[in-house]
């Protein structure tokens, strides 16, 4: 699905990701950091895809509301292994979106 967030502007978290073979417990792990970030204030929306390289954009109304996800106990747990076991390499992102726009086919 595509995020339905607010009019601009608000700020889109960018995670680019390469990962490392096997699960280990990362497809429930990211289960519940999405269930668990959309209890977060100031949460807007998540979109991700992967293939040879995983993308996953959240939105978010604030810097402040980034910055409270990012100290989230939780959150920071996966963080770590993320690191040690399940990403060779990864880069975080943050954009304040200026202006969007998009299309949607009517049925």
């Amino acid at each position: 699905m595509i995020a339905q967030t607010p009019v601009a502007p608000y700020y889109a978290v960018i995670f680019t990701s390469l990962r490392t073979a096997g699960d280990d417990g990362y497809e429930a792990m990211s289960d519940k950091m999405v269930e668990l970030a959309k209890q977060q204030p100031g949460y807007l929306g998540i979109e991700s895809a992967r293939n040879e390289i995983g993308i996953t954009v959240s939105y978010w109304e604030s810097l402040d509301a980034i910055k409270n996800w990012k100290a989230n106990l939780d959150h920071q747990l996966a963080q770590k292994l993320g690191r040690e076991k399940w990403y060779s390499h990864y880069k975080v992102r943050i954009c304040r979106v200026e202006r969007d726009y998009g299309f949607a086919e009517k049925h």
